[in-house]
């Protein structure tokens, strides 16, 4: 078997390395070093741990050619290094390489059959070809404007946004009536209790058929009072404010402007925080645009495992709240025995804490995932019953994720949904946390799973500190995207400004996805409304193909043209140059590869441009050398001085076409940013080629064969 023979391949290898080192004490340290390069390479790939395995494979051949006698160990260590870099890029472009002429490696049969077979794969066990497909990540995958693509277009939810924004003023309305009636005093924010208060004086509702409205019924029409000039230029800005005849009902209305600014704002607000999640996610060349009320994404390529990993993490709102639970009214308790429920809906009890040594049995509906159904599904069956009960308007009821662990599959299954009856009043807010991390929970009640470490805004913090402080021995439910991630008993007041997440069931990798997930919508922000799918469809290349050959032909002329050019000038130094060329060429297409870039047509115009480039800097190293030769130097003074000579020049026009690319990357979308990518990549890489490369080269011909003469043309 393939896995076999690596294994005991490295491990020949190792052992004929410590033989060498035996044999030539010169060289020992580094046959030594190449013994525990391949014993290390044995023992990753015993382990399957494939990268540990490549890349110190890899260094193999490099350690073992230091040792050899040509020229001087600096000069056989920078080759090696070369000769790792070729064998590396190969290996990382030959992905690449076979899905363009033969398609992606695809399994057949059910999920569990192709997942089997994936594993085999990546072991080793289904032939070389499918062990480097399955194990090697990297592809270089056309543009859209070369071979097509997903387009997804999002709607986003306006009607949500002036709905925060309404909820915002509700709060802060209530806030200033409780202080003028007396309720509370001080500085500090009401606390849910002294509102609670103003039920005696007036009633303040958010009608569901007007998400713009807040109207006010005070009992005593006297009362209405309160709203005094003082108080109403707070919100009188951005609100218009009708009273009735009797004085008795007034009503507040966001005005028709603000609504207009909310709309656009919200749009605005969500392109960007979509934009900066895909760029957090690592995908290029998406192009995102915005069309009234609608978000356009267009994603080069065709992997389907990405473009599902984009849905869902463009579509998570990411909305974090965090809420008291209302443990004091047993809300649920009215409806244990009507008939009106969905079929499988049940009601259980538990006991809640109500404080200091106080429990209290509470009732919650539990509604359990019917055969074969999925679990959103099962969620809009149990919010669509919750929505007709006469919830508060301070009260919403919230719904978390029931899952059991199963000893025999040894998985967590998802068993339904449960009820949180919350306040509908968020304690502490999302735009309140200043970072997220994920990683592995190393509590001592953990069993290995994952959570995500916040850590507040110093207002953030305060409010978070004074909550838990006022609440000991009550639930303050994690609410993200509108549904409870936990519900933990504050045991003491918390301070320090940081608090969980935990990543509740499922396996150790899910759950570590989920976090990272959880890590780059928090960082890159919470939508500003809920976006959800309104069209989704396959585009093909947008150039067209005759664009696309043209432009193919053009790249490839330029360059062919430029290598011909150069070897028929410069003779066998034209040769080296052109081998540095190719070199460079390939080094570029393998580090676009590694970080998962899309070659576009103004990809091919930057590396097209760098090959220029890369020739121009060997046209001044050739031209120095030339130079020196004529004045009578040896072929090897002429190589030491003329590079010298030559590197400043180099270095300047390098460095000069770096900085246009950084401004172009910076300022720059779409196929802009995708050439000035490429040409930022080329400048690093034709640095290296042409001062580095083409050096060891001729350092070989002058120092190594020792010619007598150069020729440069």
């Amino acid at each position: 078997m393939l896995h076999n023979v690596f294994v005991f391949g490295f491990a020949g290898v190792a052992l004929l390395c410590v033989l060498g080192a035996w044999i030539s004490r010169p060289n020992r340290t580094i046959f030594g070093l190449a013994a525990a390069a391949a014993g290390g390479a044995s023992i990753a790939a015993y382990n399957h741990a494939f990268w540990a395995f490549a890349v110190l494979g890899l260094c193999v051949p490099w350690l073992v050619f230091c040792a050899m006698p040509w020229i001087d160990l600096a000069w056989r260590a920078k080759t090696g290094f070369v000769l790792f870099l070729t064998l590396g890029s190969a290996l990382v472009i030959f992905p690449t390489y076979h899905d363009e002429r033969h398609g992606r490696v695809a399994f057949e049969g059910t999920d569990e059959e192709q997942a089997e077979q994936l594993k085999k794969a990546q072991r080793g066990e289904l032939g070389f070809k499918n062990f480097i497909l399955t194990n090697v990540p990297f592809r270089l995958v056309r543009g859209l404007d070369l071979k097509g693509g997903l387009r997804l277009v999002y709607t986003v939810d306006v009607e949500e946004a002036i709905k925060d924004k309404r909820d915002y003023y509700y709060d802060q309305i209530r806030a200033s009536l409780t202080t003028k009636f007396g309720f509370h005093e001080g500085d500090k924010a009401p606390t849910v209790a002294e509102m609670g208060k103003l039920s005696e004086k007036l009633t303040i509702n958010k009608p569901r058929e007007r998400v713009d409205e807040i109207v006010l019924a005070f009992n005593d029409p006297a009362d209405s009072a309160k709203l005094d000039d003082e108080l109403l230029k707070k919100f009188t800005t951005e609100l218009n404010v009708l009273r009735s005849a009797d004085k008795k009902t007034v009503t507040f209305r966001l005005k028709g402007e603000k609504e207009t600014e909310i709309r656009d704002r919200a749009v605005a607000l969500a392109k960007d925080t979509v934009q900066r999640r895909v760029d957090g996610f690592g995908v290029k060349e998406v192009g995102i645009a915005s069309r009234d009320e609608d978000i356009i994404l267009e994603i080069p390529g065709e992997n389907e495992a990405q473009f599902k990993e984009i849905r869902e993490i463009v579509s998570q709102t990411a909305r974090l709240d965090f809420k008291m639970v209302d443990d004091d009214h047993d809300f649920f308790a009215a409806y244990e025995n009507a008939t009106d429920v969905p079929a499988g809906l049940r009601f259980e009890r538990e006991n809640a804490p109500l404080g200091a040594g106080k429990t209290k049995p509470v009732t919650y509906a539990f509604m359990p995932r019917a055969e074969g159904e999925k679990m959103q599904k099962t969620l809009e069956r149990m919010r669509a019953w919750t929505e007709k009960l006469q919830v508060p308007t301070d009260n919403e009821i919230s719904f978390q994720k029931v899952v059991r662990y199963d000893p025999e599959k040894a998985v967590w299954e998802d068993e339904g949904w449960r009820t949180f009856y919350l306040h509908a009043k968020a304690e502490v807010t999302g735009d309140m946390i200043r970072e997220a991390q994920a990683m592995p929970d190393q509590s001592e009640r953990s069993l290995g799973g994952w959570l995500v470490r916040l850590e507040f805004t110093p207002v953030g913090a305060e409010r978070f500190e004074d909550v838990t402080g006022k609440n000991v021995k009550r639930r303050f439910a994690v609410v993200l995207d509108g549904k409870v991630e936990s519900a933990p008993v504050i045991q003491t007041k918390i301070g320090g400004g940081t608090g969980v997440i935990t990543m509740g069931a499922g396996s150790l990798d899910e759950q570590q996805q989920a976090a990272k997930n959880l890590e780059l919508v928090l960082r890159s922000g919470a939508l500003p409304a809920p976006i959800s799918p309104s069209n989704e469809q396959r585009i093909g290349p947008s150039l067209g193909q005759d664009a696309i050959v043209a432009g193919m032909k053009g790249g490839a002329s330029g360059a062919i043209l430029v290598l011909i050019f150069m070897a028929i000038y410069y003779s066998r130094a034209g040769w080296i140059a052109n081998i540095a060329v190719l070199f460079n060429l390939v080094l570029q297409i393998a580090i676009l590869a590694m970080f998962g870039a899309s070659m576009t047509l103004p990809g091919i115009a930057g590396l097209t441009l760098t090959i220029g480039i890369a020739v121009d800097a060997n046209v001044l190293i050739n031209e120095r050398i030339r130079e020196e030769l004529r004045q009578g130097k040896s072929p090897r003074q002429a190589v030491d001085v003329g590079y010298d000579k030559a590197f400043s020049a180099i270095l300047d026009g390098h460095v000069t076409t770096l900085i246009s690319g950084l401004i172009l990357a910076q300022y720059g979308t779409g196929p802009i940013k995708g050439f000035a990518v490429t040409l930022i990549v080329g400048i690093a890489v034709s640095l290296f080629t042409g001062v580095v490369c083409t050096r060891l080269m001729f350092d070989w011909a002058v120092r190594g064969r020792k010619t007598k003469k150069l020729h440069v043309g």
